[in-house]
């Protein structure tokens, strides 16, 4: 029931109608009703309403006050001008109550849309239906991404009679951009209809999950209900192997035994063969990588703190499934400590048990072999279950991330950046590549990336965050030394700076960004933080373990452009998390020659029970089958591209795990058992992934 955002090219001025309220028109509203945004500044332009918006400056737009009811309406219509040539134009938009508190979603709603290209566009968003005990319940759902009572919108918990201000700005954009504002009109309409369970009072609609980890209150093609459904669908899947044995032509490691064999050497490593980037495995075969990320059995941990009442039958502690209060994702648990999460419960290891007995763990690892070679999968891919990846029947990759002093000023993603000047850096890469020593030394593992979407920011936010950073930051000190060999007084610098320095001691006591003429030592100071960043890691990594690939550290999406033509002056390989439908656009910067591995993707649907998608929302598991084709043939059809690694094994927790992240992206659901849409999929490009690499 999630939103759909119609986007349409405004062929003109936006037409008022009988019934529709005008919540803003640039040639009548006064502009004393339009205020800034963190920091986004405005002018009236003739018939339009004129915005700019910086990048890393958190939520810069406008906010539009007034007094509507707008509880006859199920739609609201922005007329927007988007005035910057840099390509898609991302914005939010959100409703507000009085005394709505956006950060802790009370009082609003709020959607995003995005407009495609230069010029006028009328963008119209469907608004949320008013439910009986919506809000109510809505209140006591936390800690999900989405929940089942989202109609429309990413966050909607509104009083629709009572709005008094719309809001529209960049969420987070690391750009400058252009655009403006005509018109923003509400449309009166019939609510959208809406399944039962929302028309469901509170006490009738807690608890919700049942006692598989399942949504209680819709039914679905797959949905178990009892553990012998669980047992036969066992026994199902076992059948399903034995049909599907795996692709012909294959060597022991899952490398192309029909192509050309190169040199045997022990180890993996990658090749250009004309003009053709792979990997070769040990034995000399071709290899293309294609597999999950996170096989193991504990893919649906969700937290219990202050939600035991969503649950329908979580175990006595004298119970046997009451092990599975404790059972952990090893990679995953230290982002729960970092929030103070104190309960958790393993809904998917719990039904593995249901399903497989006493000896689930041993059955699980073993069908994780059976499964990805009957796929056509030959990769157990990072973060996956240490003990797993060490049975040696299927060739894997690892992640770890540092943990050494960050740069104080750095923007926290998942972590902060690490300070590579500070000698706790290469301390904490050796450490790391100790504890993974098993690993290092096992001929089926082929390499490992270093930390994951690192927050690189632009191309001067390296320095100045070390800029911002106390006296003590490594990073300041190798800074002042570099600027004072540039321009040996302090004076001088202040002269191009536009700083007021009293000497090179208040260089490193004063923590705050300087003006526009740093520009050119900035840029030039965060590449040489990104250069040593890479350059320590590989070195201590290849000290380490030589003949292992240095997969670099997974940028999310593109990445920007300096950090990896930095990459890939020391990287094996580098590595994107790219969410798409495919990768036809893809190239790497000018003059950039490098094998390429896709570290995450995914896309999920709504049609079995999650109440998320994923970051690439596709109708139905039909759909999600041939999207994913169409994903790894891209892949393999381009030069660059050594593989591919789904993001993840099984879906996550209807009810979310540390992050809220609740999405139907798995191979297989919460009770382990395969979607077969997908798994069709999977087999059809897997079984045919050298022929279409080498294009025979």
């Amino acid at each position: 029931m999630r939103n759909l955002i119609r986007l349409a090219v405004a062929l003109g001025a936006l037409m008022a109608h009988a019934g529709d309220i005008v919540l803003f028109d640039a040639a009548k509203t006064p502009l004393s009703a339009v205020t800034s945004h963190s920091g986004g500044t405005f002018a009236l332009n003739g018939d339009v309403l004129a915005i700019e918006t910086r990048g890393n400056t958190g939520y810069p737009g406008v906010r539009i006050a007034g007094n509507w009811d707008l509880s006859g309406c199920n739609r609201i219509t922005f007329e927007l001008e988007h005035r910057d040539g840099k390509g898609d134009l991302p914005l939010t938009i959100r409703l507000d109550n009085p005394g709505a508190d956006a950060g802790k979603s009370i009082g609003v709603f709020v959607d995003r849309i995005k407009m495609p290209r230069k010029g006028v566009h009328a963008c119209t968003v469907a608004l949320p239906p008013t439910l009986p005990s919506g809000r109510a319940i809505s209140s006591k759902l936390t800690g999900m991404r989405a929940t089942p009572f989202q109609t429309a919108g990413v966050v909607a918990d509104l009083d629709a009679a009572q709005v008094v201000g719309v809001a529209v700005y960049m969420r987070q954009n690391k750009l400058d951009w252009k655009w403006g504002i005509r018109r923003i009109v509400a449309h009166e309409g019939d609510p959208a209809d809406v399944p039962a369970w929302m028309k469901l009072t509170e006490k009738a609609f807690f608890p919700f999950i049942d006692v598989y980890g399942q949504f209680k209150h819709k039914s679905w093609p797959g949905k178990i209900h009892s553990d012998e459904e669980l047992k036969a669908a066992a026994r199902s899947e076992e059948a399903d192997l034995a049909a599907h044995p795996g692709p012909k032509g294959w060597s022991r490691y899952g490398g192309w035994a029909g192509g050309p064999r190169r040199e045997a050497t022990g180890h993996f490593r990658v090749e250009k063969i004309d003009g053709v980037w792979w990997m070769v495995d040990p034995e000399g075969y071709l290899y293309w990588s294609h597999g999950p990320v996170r096989v193991t059995p504990s893919t649906a941990i969700t937290p219990l703190d202050n939600r035991e009442f969503y649950f329908a039958d979580l175990p006595a502690s004298d119970s046997p499934f009451a092990k599975f209060y404790t059972t952990r994702d090893e990679l995953l648990y230290p982002y729960y400590v970092k929030r103070n999460i104190q309960r958790t419960y393993d809904f998917s290891s719990a039904n593995c048990y249901r399903k497989y007995g006493t000896g689930y763990y041993e059955t699980f690892a073993d069908l994780a072999h059976r499964r990805l070679r009957s796929w056509g999968m030959n990769t157990i891919a990072n973060s996956s279950d240490k003990k797993i990846c060490l049975m040696d029947r299927t060739p894997y990759t690892d992640r770890f991330e540092l943990k050494s002093k960050p740069i104080a000023g750095s923007h926290d993603g998942w972590w902060p950046f690490r300070d590579p000047f500070d000698p706790s850096f290469r301390a904490d890469v050796r450490r790391l590549m100790n504890e993974h020593k098993a690993e290092m030394e096992d001929p089926w593992c082929f390499g490992f990336f270093v930390d994951n979407e690192l927050s690189w920011g632009g191309e001067t936010d390296l320095a100045a965050w070390t800029l911002e950073s106390p006296a003590d930051q490594a990073a300041k000190r190798v800074f002042r030394e570099r600027m004072q060999k540039a321009y040996g007084t302090v004076e001088k610098l202040n002269a191009v700076w536009g700083t007021t320095y009293a000497d090179w001691e208040a260089f490193l006591t004063v923590c705050q960004r300087p003006g526009a003429g740093a520009t050119a030592d900035l840029k030039a100071f965060t590449l040489e933080i990104a250069d040593a960043y890479f350059k320590n890691v590989r070195e201590e990594f290849k000290a380490a373990a030589p003949n292992k690939l240095y997969m670099g550290c997974r940028f999310a999406g593109r990445g920007p452009e300096f950090a990896v033509r930095v990459a890939s002056r020391h990287c094996d390989l580098v590595s994107y998390n790219i969410y798409a439908r495919h990768l036809d656009d893809f190239k790497l910067p000018e003059g950039v020659d490098k094998p390429v591995i896709i570290g995450e993707f995914h896309f999920g649907a709504l049609d079995r029970g999650l109440f998320h998608p994923g970051l690439i929302k596709l109708e139905n598991q039909e759909e999600r089958g041939r999207v994913y084709v169409q994903y790894v043939t891209s892949a393999l059809k381009h030069a660059n591209v050594v593989g591919v690694h789904w993001h993840q094994f099984g879906d996550q927790a209807t009810t979310g795990r540390f992050d809220g992240e609740n999405f139907q992206v798995g191979f297989v659901d919460c009770c382990n058992t395969p979607y077969p849409e997908t798994i069709k999929g999977i087999r059809e490009v897997g079984y045919s992934m050298y022929e279409i690499r080498s294009g025979k």
